[in-house]
């Protein structure tokens, strides 16, 4: 659709006064005075949001139609503008960022609705053949409607989600298997550990994720329940009982996503807890996401003068002025995003708590951040299981790694005691072969002998010694 023309303006009129509209906007008066109350500030509004929000629209006018009402031409009017919420969305203009409660742009898709079916039925913008209170709106609020919209887009941003995760798990085993043969140095609060196979490192990280995708997963169910027909605060005032009762069964069929009606539906309408719950498990699975990355920048780094173990794929110039540097720059990608959810988590979390006595208001904030929280989190899954793929493992490296640290004699404990042992790597300074002498020479026994007793290439499996 094109972009209204500001040099030519339609009036509108409300119980406030009068304010001017561009004429060509589908959005009328409501809209204009959130735009003037709230500067906008570059966040927006979920598309599956602004799409569950339509399909809640439709479903009242199916609905309130099939019950006596509303007009049948109006209804079908209004689910016809409903079903154009592609080409309409972009007229949904208030800010996430809003107050009110989601109050603002229930309004603004109001008017957008209105306006469009008025067209459909002949009319002009602003002579609303079809009401935006008493024909969108009708049986419905703001605090039944936000919700359960954000209810259902959450739905759906899970389900990606868990396809991301899935993924990424999947793209990581793959590489568990190609480095499985591949034995280094393990590492304990950045220091030589005992051995480790790489594949068993990347074993780690995808059983990790396996626990996110579970919880996930499991953590739609307690997301499904809405409370949509409690109206303004859960008792259904406004709304004739047989909507009340019905309305949620014809929106799970019209949108075709799997919600149901709260059995209390006050509770439902006040209490937010399931969207920090929900969040919770996002925060859960951004520490997994940014360990991971974090071990491949460190698995990678150097290459030459620190670990170097992976190497990490050249994706993009590492740098303006040292030429043939390659960076971690995905990996850092995530460990922003994850950054980024951590803060969002502290807001839904003290938004979540911030709701008083029969609502909370802070409802736009809490939609808006869990729903972007899980974008970040997808597009950081995706951009990660591309990157692993492209990883490789320096073989000779690790060899030389494993091979120096002193760490290998941790087996001998077992036949010359703790103390002994750890008096040789002090005198050897953490060389292991000058340990290997001096512990031969103090037991009066044979570097080979030794060496035996250690058989670093078993260290890796359970049962050792």
């Amino acid at each position: 659709m094109e972009k209204p023309n500001t040099l030519e303006f339609r009036t509108e009129t409300d119980y406030l006064g009068t304010e001017q509209i561009p004429v060509d906007a589908y959005y009328g008066i409501a809209t204009i005075r959130a735009l003037k109350l709230f500067p906008k500030t570059g966040e927006q509004f979920d598309e599956k949001f602004i799409w569950a929000y339509f399909m809640i629209k439709k479903s009242a006018a199916l609905l309130n139609a099939e019950i006596g009402r509303l007009d049948k031409n109006v209804s079908a009017a209004i689910t016809t503008a409903c079903d154009e919420w592609e080409r309409l969305k972009e007229w949904v203009v208030v800010d996430p960022l809003s107050g009110g409660a989601g109050t603002s742009v229930n309004l603004n898709i109001n008017e957008v609705i209105a306006n469009r079916a008025t067209e459909i039925l002949g009319g002009k913008k602003g002579e609303y053949l079809v009401d935006p209170y008493n024909h969108v709106n009708m049986h419905q609020s703001t605090n039944d409607t936000f919700v359960t919209a954000g209810k259902m887009a959450v739905i759906l941003r899970l389900r990606e989600l868990v396809d991301a995760v899935i993924n990424l798990q999947e793209v990581i085993q793959e590489k568990e298997k190609e480095f499985y043969s591949i034995r280094t140095i393990g590492r304990t609060q950045l220091m030589d550990a005992v051995p480790i196979m790489v594949g068993q490192q990347f074993g780690a990280w995808a059983d990790a994720l396996a626990r996110d995708r579970w919880r996930l997963n499991k953590v739609e169910e307690r997301i499904r329940s809405v409370n949509l027909g409690g109206t303004a605060i859960g008792t259904g005032v406004g709304a004739p009982k047989e909507y009340t009762l019905r309305i949620v069964e014809v929106l799970r069929q019209v949108a075709n996503v799997k919600i149901a009606k709260a059995e209390n539906l006050i509770d439902a309408t006040q209490n937010l807890d399931t969207f920090a719950e929900v969040h919770g498990l996002l925060k859960s699975l951004a520490v997994n996401l940014y360990k991971i990355s974090n071990d491949i920048r460190l698995l990678g780094s150097g290459p030459k003068t620190a670990i170097g173990e992976l190497v990490l794929p050249a994706v993009q110039v590492g740098s303006t002025i040292m030429p043939g540097k390659v960076n971690p720059v995905v990996p850092e990608y995530v460990l922003q995003n994850t950054l980024v959810v951590f803060g969002d988590d502290e807001i839904v979390s003290h938004a979540c708590a911030q709701g008083n006595l029969q609502l909370n208001q802070f409802a736009p904030i809490i939609v808006h951040f869990t729903l972007k929280s899980m974008r970040l989190l997808t597009l950081s899954c995706n951009a990660l299981a591309k990157y692993v793929k492209l990883l490789d493992v320096d073989k000779e490296r690790c060899q030389q790694n494993l091979e120096r640290s002193s760490a290998n004699l941790t087996p001998l404990i077992n036949y010359f005691g703790y103390e002994v042992v750890s008096e040789i790597i002090r005198q050897a300074n953490y060389d292991l072969e000058k340990a290997l002498q001096l512990l031969a020479e103090k037991e009066n026994i044979n570097v080979s002998e030794l060496l035996k007793k250690l058989n670093i290439q078993k260290m890796t499996g359970l049962g050792y010694y």
